[in-house]
């Protein structure tokens, strides 16, 4: 039986990553959203995809949520 604290995060690709920002790929877990949206600002692409990807990542970086 897996309980929340022996959950892993698996690795995400930018598809999958963008699909969770967006909303268009359901996520229920509030880590793998954060997770998500730290793989955007790490790789670049959210400052490269529409401009709404770009200011929700500085938004969560000034909020201390990614880093």
């Amino acid at each position: 039986m897996t309980t929340q604290t022996d959950a892993v995060i698996l690795p995400l690709d930018d598809y999958t990553a963008t699909g969770i920002a967006e909303g268009f790929i359901e996520c229920d877990d509030q880590d793998r959203l954060i997770a998500a949206w730290q793989h955007l600002h790490d790789t670049g692409l959210a400052y490269r995809l529409q401009g709404w990807f770009g200011r929700q990542a500085q938004h969560l970086l000034r909020e201390g949520i990614i880093s």
